[in-house]
């Protein structure tokens, strides 16, 4: 069978080896091969594969961060396939960290490095390159994945899926060219990655526009846990300044607001290892207190012959913008970071419609709840992209109960007009005309910043909705233009989700409800009220 592959993160490059083996596959990717997240990746691995931990133990730290909404089948899968995935990383050459301290083969049985991040409760997550363990990761699989027979087409955008009889058959795109054509499958898998640039201030690279997402929701798929956002809480505060891993609180930074005291302590028993929705509100509410001041994440204690080996790509990172770390405390902020929902999947990464699967970022398993628990993201497109990729030949299952132990509360949305609209428009805070200097996806992170981000209420939900759906975006167009039409599409669902959930729970933070509603659903899901299925093919353009 022909299985279309979308994506070429850890997650997609891990389900084209797999099915490669047994199918004739076709990568689809809209950067360059390597451009994804994963490559972005710096902390590593969270997997227990030490003696002194267990798959019951990474079980009990996911579903802690998780705050309760966490699917338990799938974090199950999660905590018990993973040692596997992580050896099979190792076969294929993955050159994790290891470590010099004789002691490591009795407490681990073997000598592997690890480090500690927020919310774990063992030193698990094993590393490679220092503080660039997605980035070998990524070279490793794409090395492997030269050596199979997969049909390989960069810059290649996915604009929309092709339904037929109620199944997905195929995948629209625009090629090299920036020409239509459509590439006819038996199964089709997004594994395309998040939405990171529904916001201003981002850790994601810029491909990470829901593209696969909207597309399978417009297609009449079952999304989930979209108001679920988490913000990573340490980005260099410095003009288009990059991620500062969590791992470099684990080995024991600490946070500290303009007056050099140390604030977390006051806020959570773990300090700067508390999940990281607590930590990010944390940082943004001494930010606020000190009149928008960034706070510091101070290493010095850590020493600069550690910082320098432990974290060379940070060390370099924080050079060039203008910071000796190893002497000085250096402005983090928090950032829109990774989406918790997507694609509502099985354990299986099947959707709701037959012939498409999801794996990574861009699905929903439930596994990651309302806050995923760090580097549990890497493991869990390794896990469900070997399990997806083992999945697609079988029956297609129509609509799934995709949560077995809760079931997802579906509820359809209308979809909204994609055409470009006359000249007069709505752009919000603007007036009755389209400022040519404002495009849409700007008017979108604008919206999405200031009233959906780490901190929302009903009120500014409520005008978020006005004004997301006062936008339109193209049908039609160049991948700029159909990544704007994911965006809004994507905007809109995250603001409605949000709206509806009225508690905070993990990354949902609500001003107005700041408690946790224990008859509150795990999970909302959403699904677009069915049209017409589009039957236009566009022009055919040779391979």
């Amino acid at each position: 069978m022909h299985v279309v592959i979308v994506g070429s993160g850890i997650a997609g490059l891990t389900a084209a080896i797999r099915a490669s083996a047994v199918h004739d596959v076709t990568l689809v990717t809209k950067g360059a091969l390597a451009d994804s997240a994963t490559a972005y990746a710096q902390g590593g691995v969270a997997v227990a594969l030490g003696a002194d931990d267990s798959a019951a133990l990474h079980q009990a730290d996911t579903h802690v961060a998780a705050a309760g909404s966490a699917d338990a089948r799938a974090v199950e899968v999660l905590c018990t396939d993973g040692p596997a995935r992580v050896r099979d990383l190792l076969a294929l050459g993955v050159p994790f960290d290891r470590s010099t301290d004789p002691s490591s083969l009795d407490r681990y049985g073997d000598d592997l490095a690890r480090g500690r991040e927020a919310a774990h409760g063992r030193w698990r997550v094993v590393h490679a390159d220092g503080d660039a363990t997605g980035a070998a990761i990524e070279r490793t699989l794409i090395d492997a994945l030269h050596r199979r027979h997969v049909t390989i087409l960069e810059r290649t955008c996915l604009t929309d899926l092709v339904v037929r009889d109620g199944a997905v058959v195929g995948v629209d795109v625009l090629d090299l060219l920036g020409e239509p054509r459509r590439i006819d499958a038996d199964a089709v898998v997004i594994a395309s990655g998040g939405a990171g640039h529904l916001y201003r201030e981002t850790t994601n690279p810029l491909v990470a526009t829901g593209d696969g997402v909207a597309a399978a929701w417009r297609a009449g798929a079952v999304v989930a846990d979209l108001e679920f956002v988490q913000f990573h809480p340490t980005r260099l505060a410095v003009p288009d300044g990059g991620l500062v891993s969590e791992a470099v609180r684990g080995e024991g930074a600490v946070l500290r607001d303009a007056r050099g005291r140390r604030f977390m302590t006051a806020v959570h028993p773990d300090a700067e290892l508390a999940p990281r929705d607590v930590v990010a509100r944390g940082i943004a509410a001494a930010v606020r207190d000190q009149g928008g001041a960034p706070v510091l994440l101070d290493a010095t204690g850590l020493g600069a012959d550690f910082l320098t080996g432990r974290f060379p790509g940070l060390t370099r990172a924080t050079r060039a913008a203008g910071f000796d770390w190893t002497r000085q405390g250096v402005p983090v902020s928090p950032a829109a970071h990774y989406s918790m929902g997507g694609i509502a999947t099985d354990a299986e990464g099947r959707t709701s419609l037959p012939g498409l699967l999801a794996i990574g970022e861009a699905a929903c398993t439930g596994v990651h709840g309302a806050n995923r628990l760090a580097s549990n993201s890497l493991l869990e497109g390794l896990v469900f992209a070997v399990r997806a990729a083992d999945a697609v030949a079988a029956p297609r299952p129509g609509l799934l109960r995709l949560r077995g132990d809760a079931g997802l509360h579906v509820t359809s949305v209308p979809r909204a007009a994609d055409a470009i609209s006359a000249s007069r428009q709505t752009w919000p805070g603007g007036p009755d005309h389209r400022d040519p200097t404002t495009d849409v996806r700007q008017a979108v992170q604008t919206v999405m910043t200031e009233r959906v981000g780490l901190l929302r209420d009903a009120t500014g939900l409520a005008s978020a909705r006005r004004d997301l759906d006062a936008l339109t975006a193209p049908a039609t167009g160049g991948v700029r233009e159909h990544e704007d039409r994911a965006l809004l599409d994507l905007a809109r669902l995250v603001a409605l989700a949000a709206e509806t959930r009225t508690e905070s729970r993990g990354a949902h933070a609500r001003t107005d409800h700041p408690d946790t509603d224990p008859a509150a659903p795990a999970s909302y899901a959403w699904v677009a009220e069915p049209v017409a299925e589009r039957a236009a093919v566009p022009q055919e353009v040779p391979a």
